[in-house]
């Protein structure tokens, strides 16, 4: 899975944590916004949402930072 690797560091003990692929992007797409505080501290407002008739698009995610 990637060149990515995460760790849990507890004091002086670390621990590699293991990867997984995930089969959707929108399940991963539903993990991440289920999570962007913990992630990111930034809050969550809308999935796939639509830019307008001016732009017609979306944004997958879209948030509100504080």
């Amino acid at each position: 899975m990637g060149d990515i690797k995460f760790f849990k560091i507890n004091g002086e003990d670390v621990w590699e944590l293991r990867g997984h692929s995930v089969a959707l992007e929108k399940s991963l797409q539903h993990l991440i916004e289920k999570h962007l505080e913990a992630f990111l501290g930034i809050k969550f407002l809308a999935s796939e949402y639509s830019t307008g008739k001016r732009h017609g698009g979306r944004i997958d995610t879209h948030t509100w930072f504080r």
